[in-house]
């Protein structure tokens, strides 16, 4: 009788430290994906940085109404039938990848710039990447996909207002009518469609931008 709790207490024992052991290594594997995770996010919050941003001049902000000038700028564009954010956002930035990733006549990569441009609707939506500030329409490589096509967009002055984290069509539905608000409030006079502006990969969970924006008349000094 002793013998057989004796090889009991044993058995469980081995269990139980066998168990231990499991929940150790679970742990250890757990920490160290964790560290991994959260250096490749610092990585690339800092590298994400050091893209090219499209320039633009604030010249009038308050509370979370910003306007701004830009100057004219070169684009490259895709239209779609798409009439949601993640569907454009999927089919759009494959063609347009392809393109910057050397799919052009030249076979050149061209670096990538911030933000996209996404202007969606019932018509006809279109997305767009900012080209770098060295390119214009007539020496940027000619796109293989002739769905790509090369845009120069005049000056402008738009209306914005920033949001975080991931962009759903709910928010960009929510955002772009409180911007239109807004502006009825203080009568700015805007024109054309509410376009998204996103800033981030898919993959960046921490620090993300996003905006929604709409062409003005502005003629303060």
């Amino acid at each position: 009788m002793n013998f057989a709790r004796g090889s009991f207490c044993t058995h469980l024992g081995n269990y139980f430290y066998k168990a231990l052991f499991r929940m150790k290594i679970f742990l250890i594997i757990v920490a160290i994906l964790l560290i991994v995770f959260l250096v490749f996010q610092t990585w690339l919050f800092f590298s994400i940085r050091k893209t090219e941003v499209q320039a633009y001049s604030t010249v009038h902000k308050e509370s979370d109404l910003e306007i701004r000038y830009y100057p004219a700028a070169t684009y490259a564009t895709i239209e779609s039938p798409a009439k949601s954010y993640g569907e454009l956002a999927v089919s759009g930035f494959r063609k347009l990848a392809g393109y910057i990733f050397g799919g052009n006549e030249s076979n050149e990569n061209i670096a990538m710039t911030s933000p996209v441009y996404m202007d969606i609707n019932d018509t006809l939506s279109s997305m767009s990447f900012v080209l770098p500030s060295k390119y214009n329409e007539t020496v940027a490589p000619v796109p293989n996909n002739r769905t790509v096509q090369l845009q120069k967009r005049d000056e402008v002055y738009v209306a914005v207002m920033r949001f975080r984290g991931f962009a759903t069509d709910k928010k960009i539905t929510r955002i772009s009518e409180k911007l239109k608000r807004a502006l009825q409030e203080k009568s700015i006079s805007y024109s054309g469609n509410f376009k998204y502006l996103g800033y981030n990969p898919p993959y960046q969970l921490f620090g993300r931008r996003n905006e929604m924006v709409v062409s003005i008349e502005w003629n303060k000094p």
